[in-house]
């Protein structure tokens, strides 16, 4: 911790290191430069580059796959409520790292830089709770075509419906961000953050952890009932969902976890906001961590979910024709498995999301 830390008076006539969240709650958070030295510092901005490029390049691949699925003929479903959420996902994913240049001038800068406080401050956090909320509705939605597959509930999984929720999750961060950002500034808002970590977090994350224990206890006791198409297919749904479960904990528990730890020491200690050694060391580390969110998404869509990763792949090569022969087509039994013969003499089998 000390090697991290230098005096606190190595450098009186250094500006105020102003935390990157709260650049409007100056009076309440505000954490004197010298308390990070510039090793830290340095680490610090070398991390959020190589998240910048790696964030950029792998969202911007995802968004090139899956808008090409929504338009291949070959897929039907790819239009479904599922490719709408990680569209979105996708989006906010990579404008987390377009993010992070702001970030990095303001390490960069010492905290002087005050309009790249600001401009951080709205971007990144509308984008970080828009990603929580659209990985929430994807595990809804995974629950929903497995547990529910022929209920009324599956017709809730339409196109619509996903466009629905996901304009309003984007107009929900959007306010919420922009209103804790016009707050008076002599007004400490602690209480207000502890209420967006219940709402924009703890929520969710139940939600995640309660939907994939529903849906791995079904598949457990209907395990023997499945054909084997099908297991293998759900048993893809219980991978997505655990994945998205290790993304909640890695990336975003710590830094919630320290909101929550902030108001309980404010609240019930008397302690100034994040004034602590502790606490400037844990809120850069957790927001860093918590950005690693933009690196991970891609990871998810391209290696649990095969048939995103098929598309990818093959997306491009052009299937010659093939003669069928006659009566073939009317006698075939039907399935969500869908097969093509590409020029390079082999068989590419699809596996459709819906």
């Amino acid at each position: 911790m000390k090697g991290l830390t230098t005096s606190t008076n190595s450098s009186p006539t250094e500006e105020p290191f102003l935390p990157l969240f709260a650049p409007y709650l100056t009076n309440c958070s505000i954490v004197p430069m010298q308390l990070l030295n510039y090793e830290f510092l340095l680490c610090l901005q070398v991390s959020n580059c190589l998240m910048l490029l790696v964030g950029v390049a792998l969202n911007s691949l995802a968004l090139f796959v899956f808008c090409g699925a929504s338009t291949h003929p070959s897929s039907s479903s790819c239009s479904s409520s599922s490719l709408v959420f990680t569209i979105n996902l996708a989006v906010a994913d990579l404008l987390v790292a377009l993010s992070l240049p702001a970030r990095i001038a303001l390490y960069h800068s010492r905290g002087t830089c005050i309009a790249c406080s600001y401009v951080h401050t709205f971007s990144y956090f509308v984008n970080m709770y828009c990603s929580i909320l659209f990985l929430t509705s994807i595990c809804i939605d995974r629950y929903l075509a497995v547990v529910h597959s022929s209920s009324t509930l599956h017709r809730w999984r339409t196109t619509g419906a996903a466009r629905c929720v996901c304009a309003i999750v984007w107009v929900t961060a959007i306010v919420v961000t922009y209103s804790f950002q016009v707050r008076i500034q002599s007004r400490c808002t602690h209480r207000s953050h502890f209420y967006l970590t219940i709402l924009e977090f703890l929520f969710p994350l139940l939600a995640v952890v309660g939907f994939t224990l529903r849906v791995t206890c079904f598949l457990s006791t209907n395990h023997g009932l499945m054909p084997q198409q099908s297991r293998a297919r759900r048993t893809r749904a219980i991978r997505l969902l655990a994945a998205v479960l290790v993304v909640f904990t890695v990336c975003f528990t710590p830094f919630h976890l320290r909101q929550v730890l902030v108001y309980v020491r404010v609240r019930f200690a008397g302690a100034a906001l994040g004034r602590g050694t502790e606490h400037v060391l844990a809120y850069h580390i957790t927001v860093t961590l918590s950005s690693l969110n933009s690196c991970l998404d891609p990871v998810v869509y391209c290696f649990v979910t095969d048939s995103f990763r098929r598309i990818g792949v093959d997306g491009e090569r052009k299937p010659h024709s093939v003669h069928v022969p006659k009566g073939f087509a009317r006698h075939r039994p039907r399935s969500r498995w869908r097969t093509r013969v590409s020029g390079r003499g082999y068989t590419s089998v699809w596996l459709l999301l819906g």
